[in-house]
Formats: C-alpha cells, sequence, structure tokens
C-alpha cells in the first residue's frame, strides 16, 4: 500500500488543522492505520491509531482530549483532527500501516508515508 500525508501547515497555538492520509495500491480496509510523529532531534513517536473498521481507536497521553483520528473507507482515507495545538507538538507527521497488529510501536508498522510538516507557533 501506498500512503501519502497531507494538510500540514503553519497553525497559531490553540489553533486547529487536519492531516490527511490518502492510500491506494490494496485494500484499504485491511490495514489498521496509524499516526506518528518526529520533532527535530528526537525519536519518531506514536500519536494515535485506528483500527480498520474504526471500532478501536489509540493515542498517546499527550494528545488525548485534543487529537481525533478517524477512517473513511470508502474515501481509502484517514485522518488526523487536531486541536488545541501547543508549540510542543511541532514535527513531522506521518501515517502508517499495519495488516494484523494496531499500529502503535515503531517495531508494528509494515508501511510508512511520506511525512507532513506541522509548526504551530505561539
Amino acid at each position: 500500500v501506498q500512503l501519502q500525508a497531507s494538510g500540514g501547515g503553519l497553525v497559531q497555538a490553540g489553533g486547529s488543522l487536519r492531516l490527511s492520509c490518502q492510500a491506494s495500491g490494496s485494500t484499504f480496509s485491511s490495514y489498521n492505520m496509524g499516526w506518528f510523529r518526529q520533532a527535530p532531534g528526537k525519536e519518531r513517536e506514536f500519536v494515535a491509531a485506528i483500527s480498520w473498521s474504526g471500532a478501536r481507536t489509540f493515542y498517546a497521553d499527550s494528545v488525548k482530549g485534543r487529537f481525533t483520528i478517524s477512517r473513511d473507507n470508502a474515501e481509502n482515507t484517514v485522518y488526523l483532527q487536531m486541536n488545541s495545538l501547543k508549540p510542543e507538538d511541532t514535527a513531522v507527521y506521518y501515517c502508517a500501516a499495519a495488516t494484523n497488529v494496531m499500529p502503535n510501536t515503531l517495531e508494528r508498522v509494515e508501511y510508512w508515508g511520506k511525512g507532513t510538516q506541522v509548526t504551530v507557533s505561539q
């Protein structure tokens, strides 16, 4: 499966952004999907994940209550709605896919998309 993330940009603290990840090349509904992020000088970290049906979601503690992951299997797209953004959310955001496990650790990810930059200013 090929993954293409979009929707990043520059936003002020307290603002919102919605990231999208378009999948192609395979049956999207076969994959559990996730979002990770990597800030400069830091390791890539888990942000959120969603099961193939959308019935289960998981979040990093740092984004709970502010970010929402969702998917539209008809559109082959997974979304990350980010509200109440903070400067520490600044990072390159990557979408990820896995088949039989939830992609909530680096080791579980089978496919990566190219990242999209999110910058949150003070």
